[in-house]
């Protein structure tokens, strides 16, 4: 029997950990264990229960207004000891949060196997995205099994002189997460839970635009640039209507109800659940995002992504055109999304790519190689 402890702490982490999770407890020859460090305590709680998944141990790290180093002393000691207490084959981290990285830390420091879902991610740049691109070059230094979601990953892992027999090709399971949920909304088993009417998108009364941002890097005038970006976007289309689930942090609140507060047509709402979520990207006709996971989950659905970020260590979107890089500079973005909305071949060139982040079986792949590993 192989033991594995899989880590997470952030909702991201727990959507695309979580079909993972599910194929571990299916297969006999594991025992999976599940460690949360309540890095997004509540945010990450939800997107559990979506997927019927509870965790094991809760480290409860959050704190209000914590630090990146508070936050990583904390859950060293704390995944440290749940280490310690279950003994595991390997321990399995996903992506580039402070848990991912810690977890890898504190597995390497048990001598433990360690397994990095989603290695081989490269922006090139050290502070875009903070503290990201670090976390992931470190989570993949201290494992052992790299699940690369892409070629070009691989190919970044082998250009920085890992192991090609610790390199595995997989998909990214984000993609195994959404056609899950996709399945589930179809047939009715389960409802989103909108933050407004939806039948006005679904019959095309109405154009939906969906936005996200909560970068660290933009948080000195990038997101209000995005946001006057997304007033001057809404003025000029009277057809469109914006969602913009604001993400909780306090500097990200402030700009954008500063600016897009009491706006006709712009709804800032609270962060929704994934599974509202996942329902609120097959409507939309256009998704503006800081976000690395968007980028590789809109494509399933044809939706067009304009990325408000000066750098991407997800290019595979942008190479095939799902995605397009457009930074946080106001003029951009509204030139791109004002060219997309109103220019039907322009947007569709975009609608018509594949999704180049997989067909909904990494999960399958990443279990079938740990089993490998173990021989």
């Amino acid at each position: 029997m192989i033991k594995t402890l899989t880590v997470c702490g952030t909702r991201p982490e727990a959507i695309k950990l979580a079909p993972l999770l599910n194929e571990l407890s299916n297969r006999k020859e594991i025992q999976s264990v599940l460690c949360s460090s309540g890095q997004h305590r509540e945010m990450l709680t939800g997107a559990l229960e979506v997927f019927d998944i509870t965790a094991d141990y809760n480290l409860e790290l959050m704190e209000e207004s914590q630090s990146l180093s508070g936050l990583t002393a904390r859950a060293v000691k704390g995944i440290a000891r749940t280490i310690e207490s279950e003994s595991p084959d390997i321990v399995l981290v996903q992506g580039d949060t402070t848990t991912a990285f810690v977890g890898a830390l504190a597995g390497f420091y048990h001598r433990t196997a360690v397994g990095h879902v989603e290695a081989g991610l490269r922006s090139g740049d050290k502070a875009n995205p903070f503290p990201e691109e670090i976390n992931r070059r470190l989570a993949d230094s201290l494992s052992g099994l790299l699940f690369a979601p892409t070629e070009g990953a691989r190919v970044n892992l082998l250009k920085e002189n890992f192991p090609n027999a610790s390199i595995a090709v997989t998909g990214n399971t984000v993609v195994d997460a959404l056609l899950r949920i996709e399945k589930s909304i179809e047939n009715g088993e389960v409802q989103p839970t909108y933050p407004l009417d939806v039948t006005r998108f679904e019959n095309d009364e109405k154009k939906l635009l969906l936005v996200t941002a909560h970068r660290r890097e933009s948080l000195d005038g990038g997101i209000k640039r995005i946001a006057r970006a997304i007033k001057r976007i809404s003025d000029r289309f009277p057809e469109l209507e914006v969602v913009f689930p604001v993400h909780l942090n306090p500097k990200v609140q402030e700009a954008v109800h500063d600016i897009l507060e009491d706006r006709k047509r712009i709804n800032l709402v609270e962060p929704v659940d994934y599974l509202t979520f996942v329902g609120l990207m097959r409507i939309a006709d256009l998704i503006i995002t800081d976000s690395g996971g968007i980028q590789e989950e809109a494509p399933s659905f044809g939706v067009p992504v304009l990325v408000a970020r000066e750098k991407t260590e997800r290019p595979e979107a942008v190479e095939a055109g799902t995605a397009k890089l457009v930074g946080t500079d106001t003029e951009r973005i509204v030139s791109e999304a004002s060219r997309l909305l109103g220019d039907r071949d322009s947007y569709q060139k975009m609608v018509k790519q594949v999704n180049p982040f997989g067909q909904g079986n990494a999960s399958k792949k990443i279990v079938d190689e740990i089993l490998n590993y173990f021989g």
